[in-house]
This record gives structure tokens, C-alpha cells and sequence, in this order.
């Protein structure tokens, strides 16, 4: 099952949330920042243990003081005219934290919108990349059974509403 809601990741109370990360995994703005504050330090403690992670790819942690129980910490690409292989890398860190959702046993998990805030990926081919390959991952057996799309604005909240009832 596929939901979208419109609110702040921070509160859901969802087995793992996706954390929009930057490649050092040590807190940022947008997302990433508010994931930090919200979980406190013991979350960059952790995360220093990871050793970063690569743009596309994506690392699990507890989630300390949220809600969920994990993050899983998904980097995407910074928008750079589309033709740098970002859709690849995109799709890559969606399709990352559902595997390691997964291999986790983890039956919900909830993302925000991935690269469209400061890294500049429009909304719209954002939301078509995300849509996508949620719903190829869905296609297979696996532990995920719900899936929602925590978006921060109404523009994609109206986007991904929109894709989602015209996917099914």
C-alpha cells in the first residue's frame, strides 16, 4: 500500500523514515537537519560510525528519540540538468532503503521528497522517479507493506497524489 500525506517526517510513527542525507550523514538543513534534531546526538554519534555514504546508496540507524524505530539514511543526487545521470541515482536511493528496509525485516516505512529542496531535482521528475520505482519494488515478494510519501509542501503532495492515482 502506497499513502501520501502531507506533515513533518519527524513525527511518523512508522517502523523506519527516510532521511534525505547529504554524503557525510552528519546532519544538514531541510530534512536532514530536522531528522538530527529530532532524534538528538546520539544519532551523529552513530552516524560518525558509518563513514559517510555514497549518492545513490543508503545506511540504516536506530532512530533514537523519533517516533520510527529506524532511519535509514538515503543520498540523493544534486540536480545538475538531468543529464549526469541523476534519474539513476535517484531511483538507486529509493530502491537502496526499501532493500535495506527489507533486509531489516521492517514492514512500513515513510520518505520525504528526496533531492528536491536544496539539491534542486524538480518536483515533478522527482515525484515520477520516486513513484516509479516504489511501485517496481512493490511488484516483488518482500516484508515492506506500506509505503507513504511524507511530503513537506502542498506542490508535492498535489504531484504525487496526482502520479499515484493515475498508477493505479
Amino acid at each position: 500500500m502506497i499513502r501520501v500525506i502531507q506533515g513533518d517526517i519527524t513525527k511518523q510513527a512508522v517502523d523506519a523514515i527516510v532521511n534525505a542525507a547529504n554524503t557525510s550523514l552528519l546532519g544538514g538543513g531541510g530534512v536532514d537537519g530536522a531528522i538530527h534534531r529530532a532524534a538528538g546526538p546520539d544519532l551523529v554519534f552513530e552516524c560518525r560510525m558509518l563513514h559517510g555514504c555514497k549518492t545513490g546508496d543508503a545506511k540504516i540507524t536506530k532512530g533514537y528519540r523519533l517516533p520510527a524505530e529506524h532511519v535509514i539514511h538515503a543520498v540523493g543526487p544534486v540536480w545538475r540538468g538531468g543529464s549526469h545521470g541523476e534519474p539513476n541515482l535517484l531511483a538507486s536511493c529509493y530502491r537502496r532503503a526499501l532493500e535495506i528496509a527489507a533486509e531489516n525485516n521492517l514492514t512500513s516505512i515513510a520518505f520525504p521528497n528526496i533531492s528536491t529542496g536544496i539539491y534542486g531535482y524538480p518536483k515533478d521528475k522527482a515525484a515520477d522517479v520516486a513513484i516509479a520505482t516504489v511501485n517496481q519494488f512493490l511488484e516483488q515478494p518482500s516484508t515492506i507493506q506500506e509505503v507513504t510519501f511524507v511530503c513537506f509542501d502542498m506542490e508535492n503532495l498535489t504531484l504525487y497524489q496526482d502520479r499515484i492515482h493515475a498508477s493505479q
